[in-house]
């Protein structure tokens, strides 16, 4: 996540890949993935729901799903897809190598990257 230009931003892109996309619950996040023809890095929206907790909490999830995004990418550029992380109630507690465990087993189950 380089450049902030590669983020999805508007509610049209997060409703394109959830409903054309694949959706891979786990206990930290719930992943979005829908490829794309290209190679281009990948495009990447984040999202809490207020259910979560109120904007504190909520902006606490979406740092940390952003630093594990990172902690992947620094392993394997993630090109030609479209990602949405929404955040769960137990992401902002969640220690934090599990949770960038989370996200490598969901891309790795919607097919997003190879196995490790």
């Amino acid at each position: 996540m380089a450049d902030r230009s590669v983020r999805l931003k508007k509610r049209s892109e997060f409703l394109r890949v959830a409903a054309r996309g694949r959706k891979v619950p786990s206990p930290g996040l719930v992943l979005q993935a829908l490829g794309r023809e290209d190679a281009d890095p990948a495009r990447i929206g984040f999202t809490v729901t207020k259910k979560v907790g109120n904007a504190v909490v909520r902006n606490r999830a979406r740092r940390r799903l952003r630093e594990a995004v990172r902690a992947v990418e620094r392993e394997q550029s993630l090109r030609g897809v479209d990602l949405v992380l929404i955040g769960r109630g137990g992401t902002g507690g969640r220690a934090f190598s599990a949770l960038v465990g989370d996200l490598r087993r969901a891309l790795r189950k919607a097919g997003v990257r190879e196995g490790e």
